[in-house]
């Protein structure tokens, strides 16, 4: 009788989607990589690579998510856009901080952080054979959710917003079909590139010229130096007919890992956001939810006394990367410094090869301007996550080790 082939033998093909195969390597995976064995080396990186916030949120918050977290009926699933009493909080924020009246029910969602709200509106708008413009440089998940609704961007330098926007203008007037969606996010990351509120109105008008909807990602508006107070899309006439914006707990309120964010605005936007998000999860762990509304409800004073802790950072940063002769601006807003590193090693060297240098010489971590596209090259981004004396200990160590290399040539 002849033998059966063996089929657990037989070679099995895993095929993934075009989707996931169009998805580029991931750039700061060879310094994601380098820095995890340093450590595992016992080397202390002085890490300035990833916006992680390394402050906690207030004791109130904790204490509650503890307290929450103890009742029993909290463990079940949630709703997936979010508890009621918590959009609420969301839109008397919008209504005290930045004059915008939206109605809880309608125009306010909550998510497991801006990104993931972010990924899934365009998941709900866009489409194949849709585009969508997205500023540049770009901040990855801006890019590459557009791609997973396999839709198509067109990436223009937002660096000067008078500029950007005389370009989107171009792009519709021209572009057939015309965009679908045009991506915002000012104060910028990784640019921190900030906008006045005539900016949005110009936007308003736009869009509505045009036909786009607008996604404004605001996570950044939390966290403002020098007295500049970032302007919400959200307050400008016209702004809920044609877009949203999306918001998010992590940075002003120190709640990262707690994955808290929203999306508000248009109603009809939201609805489709919320569709998605019904097939794909059962909302956040209440507990976090109930914590978040206590968050929302101390006020604004635990999130200026923080942006002013990013201020003193900032300024550690850029004294002491200027005292060794770097050009760099000093940021409006966000949790980052955005500097173009010098011209001799701009010669010799593309930006991720200068962070992994950096990372492998002077045992400090940065992300490189490449990882945030083509217009990136030439910068790095550094976050202002480390207290201020291993901001100037990070600076030392840049410095002695671009000196010692000099001093060697």
């Amino acid at each position: 009788m002849q033998s059966e082939p063996n089929i657990l033998q037989t070679p099995f093909r895993i095929d993934v989607a075009d989707r996931v195969k169009r998805l580029p390597p991931y750039l700061f995976g060879k310094i994601n990589e380098l820095k995890y064995r340093k450590r595992r080396a016992g080397v202390d990186v002085i890490d300035l690579g990833m916006g992680n916030p390394t402050d906690v949120p207030e004791s109130q918050v904790i204490d509650k998510l503890c307290e929450a977290a103890r009742d029993d009926r909290n463990h079940r699933y949630s709703v997936s856009n979010g508890l009621y009493n918590l959009r609420r909080e969301v839109a008397l924020r919008y209504a005290r901080k930045y004059g915008v009246q939206l109605d809880p029910e309608t125009e306010v969602l909550a998510g497991l952080g801006s990104k993931e709200v972010f990924s899934h509106m365009c998941l709900a708008l866009l489409g194949p054979g849709d585009t969508a413009i997205v500023p540049a440089p770009s901040f990855p998940v801006h890019v590459y959710a557009v791609a997973l609704a396999s839709a198509n961007v067109i990436s223009l330098d937002c660096t000067v917003p008078d500029r950007f926007l005389a370009k989107v203008a171009d792009v519709a007037e021209h572009l057939y079909p015309r965009p679908k969606v045009l991506i915002i996010n000012f104060p910028h990351n990784p640019t921190t590139t900030v906008v006045e509120r005539e900016f949005f109105v110009d936007v308003v008008r736009l869009a509505r010229r045009f036909g786009f909807m607008v996604i404004h990602d605001f996570a950044y508006g939390d966290v403002c130096f020098d007295g500049y107070e970032a302007p919400s899309f959200l307050s400008v006439p016209g702004a809920r007919e044609v877009g949203v914006e999306t918001t998010t707990m992590s940075k002003g309120f120190n709640m990262a890992g707690w994955r808290l964010g929203f999306c508000a605005g248009n109603a009809e936007m939201i609805r489709a956001l919320a569709t998605i998000k019904g097939y794909y999860d059962y909302g956040i762990f209440q507990a976090i939810q109930i914590a978040g509304i206590v968050a929302l409800r101390l006020g604004e004073e635990p999130v200026s006394r923080q942006a002013m802790e990013y201020q003193k950072r900032r300024d550690v940063l850029v004294d002491g990367l200027q005292r060794i002769g770097w050009e760099v601006e000093r940021p409006k807003a966000t949790m980052f410094v955005w500097a173009k590193y010098p011209p001799e090693w701009q010669a010799r060297m593309g930006s991720i090869d200068f962070a992994m240098k950096l990372l492998e010489e002077a045992e400090v971590a940065v992300s490189p301007g490449r990882g945030f596209g083509e217009a990136g090259e030439g910068y790095l981004r550094l976050a202002l996550v480390e207290n201020e004396q291993r901001l100037r200990q990070a600076v030392r160590q840049i410095g002695r080790c671009l000196r010692s290399e000099k001093s060697a040539g």
